[in-house]
């Protein structure tokens, strides 16, 4: 679009963005020849949604044996902006779809309430809103496309069809099979099927509801039995498309006060203005205005499902397991969708232990949304909240957001029972960050919490929310005192104040997220340090000689061959004492070394295998050894009396500190900042030694 778009440019893109039969009607033989064309335009709600989920795109897992759904893990309608992060919620993601896939193939969950269980703040409603945009957009596409039918012509027919009601369309959206008696519907299904490519099959037992069988019955009758002439001459075709706004094959239920309860707002009700016209119990008097109608051929999403009463909730048994419902005044109605409800955790609690929620329990499929706990991870959840947001000119501060991701896993990761592992090395390791020297067998760690957990490790703790709302606020306020720059302290300090004053923080455990905060001060501390060693002694060229150094003697190690004195000229042995000391600066022990210089070697070789150069900064481990070994060469040459002198005299050489902070990412303040954090820290280490 360019400056100055026309509103004729705008309908044009309006127009070739909507389906091309839109507006169109078929006949009845039109349809029976696209599902003999395409079986799959015949698809029930499971099978339908199914789809949806690999049309947009899958990604295999192999170390996680996840796979990753696109629509989640990149978000392509909306550009990436509304991303799932985290191996835990993509595990419930692949874990819902799997049983959305069984209920495809009639395997039982298709007869089940996909209930998704999690904390506040888990991203349970954030998928499941995800899931029916998606829906929307796949059945606008040649793809996802279903049809329904409507009745016209009935008043030439039916003598007591109010003129209003010439033309019906079907109040359920029913797939136009139904129209089919039972028997002639299984041939037509059995050709279908045989034609399929696909992991299921296709079947329809369903009835016509009541309204849409009472105009067969009587246009049947004034044809004799001709069901040609009827499809013919009083059946249109028309494209079905999702649209929640319009409750059309989507529909969100939310619990209200329980003297308003009602169970008509599910299965719908008498349709009062037709009563004088038709009468109390004729069909057509019946409005099809319930929840479950209108989620029809699609999805219903239950919000706060288990808030319901438990009376109400009766009506989801049938809806679930028989797949009818019952609406007073009318006869039993069978319905085709996806039913998903959402609970928190005291809700689920509370229905789990009422011995007389059996039967409901029994008909629902738990899928556990459990809090982030991949504290890099978490950190991508408070980005792309800021990317969404028109956030200030302020510049965040190298591990603000890791650091915040930090304190809130702390808080949702249960105590390890193991008294060599701490609540932070678990974190870490949780977060991918296991030295070969570390004795941590994660595996074990998330049985034992599966185990301790009530119901699952990640299903309490600080929410996104809360962290979310804090850093909004840091950022407010280092705005108002005119800092560019968000801080990990001021960060911190934000929690710190405000911890007490967030109502889903319970009281008993505010002294225990006051320590682990402290300990992620403690994390940040020593970060900090690890920055500004950086600033002061950071040289590429240097880290680069030394890596290339360190290979050419690991591959000589481990070839058993000789290397070339870089200063002599002359072949001799692998310098041992030089590769202990970049392998110690990684704690790594000398029954050890082979491992690690194996692990090094192998990488190296699938890189050249695929055409990169070497670059020992490309290899987290690598690069951290061999910066801090250029920290232990250099640091006898560093002026530390400059990190805390107010003398002019150091400014110089203080602000070429500042200048390397800010190649690390660091704003001109948020580097003096981290330089007098940190930098104080440094050389009273370094000037006691």
């Amino acid at each position: 679009m360019t400056k100055n778009t026309r509103l004729s440019d705008l309908s044009q893109d309006y127009k070739e963005s909507m389906p091309a039969d839109l507006r169109e009607t078929k006949t009845f033989q039109w349809y029976l020849d696209e599902c003999y064309a395409d079986p799959k335009v015949a698809r029930n709600a499971h099978q339908r949604v199914a789809d949806m989920f690999d049309h947009y795109g899958t990604e295999y897992d192999e170390e996680a044996g996840v796979v990753e759904y696109k629509l989640a893990s990149e978000d392509p309608l909306n550009d990436g902006e509304n991303t799932f992060f985290g191996r835990v919620i993509h595990e419930s993601i692949h874990e819902f779809v799997n049983k959305v896939k069984s209920g495809a193939r009639r395997l039982g969950p298709e007869r089940r309430i996909k209930l998704l269980l999690g904390p506040v703040g888990s991203g349970k409603s954030h998928f499941d809103k995800q899931v029916r945009e998606y829906f929307e957009d796949y059945t606008l596409r040649d793809d996802g496309r279903m049809y329904t039918f409507r009745w016209t012509n009935l008043t030439d027919v039916i003598h007591d069809q109010d003129p209003a009601d010439a033309t019906v369309r079907s109040p359920m959206n029913q797939d136009p099979l139904v129209l089919l008696p039972q028997e002639q519907r299984k041939a037509v299904i059995a050709d279908l099927n045989a034609e399929l490519d696909a992991p299921y099959t296709i079947r329809n037992e369903q009835s016509l509801d009541p309204e849409s069988e009472f105009y067969m019955d009587e246009l049947l009758a004034y044809y004799d039995d001709d069901l040609e002439s009827v499809l013919d001459n009083h059946v249109e075709i028309v494209r079905l498309v999702a649209n929640e706004n319009k409750r059309q094959c989507l529909e969100t239920f939310e619990p209200k006060d329980k003297k308003n309860q009602d169970e008509t707002e599910l299965t719908g009700d008498v349709n009062y203005s037709k009563i004088a016209i038709y009468g109390e119990s004729d069909p057509r008097a019946f409005d099809y205005s319930g929840a479950f109608c209108n989620a029809n051929r699609g999805l219903f999403s239950g919000e706060e499902l288990l808030k319901l009463q438990r009376e109400f909730l009766y009506d989801f048994l049938h809806a679930t397991q028989e797949m009818t419902i019952k609406p007073k005044n009318n006869p039993r109605i069978d319905i085709d969708q996806v039913i998903v409800g959402r609970t928190n955790m005291p809700e689920y609690k509370d229905k789990k232990g009422d011995e007389k929620m059996e039967a409901f329990n029994d008909r629902t499929k738990r899928i556990d949304f459990p809090y982030v706990l991949g504290y890099e991870e978490e950190a991508q959840i408070y980005l792309k909240m800021l990317n969404n947001a028109d956030v200030p000119d302020i510049n965040i501060e190298p591990h603000a957001m890791e650091m915040a991701g930090l304190f809130a896993v702390l808080t949702r990761i249960e105590e390890p029972d193991n008294d060599t592992v701490e609540m932070l090395q678990k974190a870490k390791a949780y977060n991918g960050e296991i030295d070969d020297g570390d004795d941590i067998d994660v595996k074990k760690l998330r049985e034992e919490a599966e185990a301790k957990a009530e119901i699952g490790e990640g299903m309490e703790g600080v929410s996104p929310r809360f962290i979310g709302d804090e850093i909004a606020e840091a950022i407010m306020d280092s705005k108002h005192r005119s800092r560019g720059f968000l801080s990990p302290l001021t960060v911190f300090n934000f929690f710190e104040e405000n911890l007490e004053h967030h109502g889903s923080i319970p009281e008993e455990n505010f002294e225990k997220y006051y320590r682990y905060l402290e300990l992620v001060r403690e994390e940040y501390k020593e970060r900090a340090i690890e920055d500004v060693r950086h600033a002061l002694a950071y040289d590429v060229d240097e880290i680069q000689r030394q890596g290339e150094k360190y290979m050419d003697h690991v591959m000589a190690y481990i070839d058993d061959d000789r290397v070339e004195d870089e200063i002599t000229g002359q072949m001799q042995e692998p310098d041992e004492t030089f590769l202990r000391s970049v392998e110690e600066k990684l704690d790594i022990p000398e029954d050890r070394k082979d491992d690690f210089r194996q692990e090094v070697s192998n990488w190296v070789s699938r890189r050249a295998r695929t055409g990169d150069t070497f670059d020992p900064t490309d290899n987290e481990r690598l690069r951290r050894a061999l910066e801090r070994k250029l920290w232990e060469d250099k640091k006898h040459n560093i002026n530390f009396s400059a990190l805390v002198s107010a003398n002019e005299s150091d400014d110089d050489e203080r602000n070429s500190w500042v200048d390397a902070l800010e190649d690390q990412g660091y704003s001109r303040g948020g580097a003096k900042e981290v330089l007098e954090f940190a930098g104080a820290e440094v050389a009273k280490s370094e000037m006691s030694d």
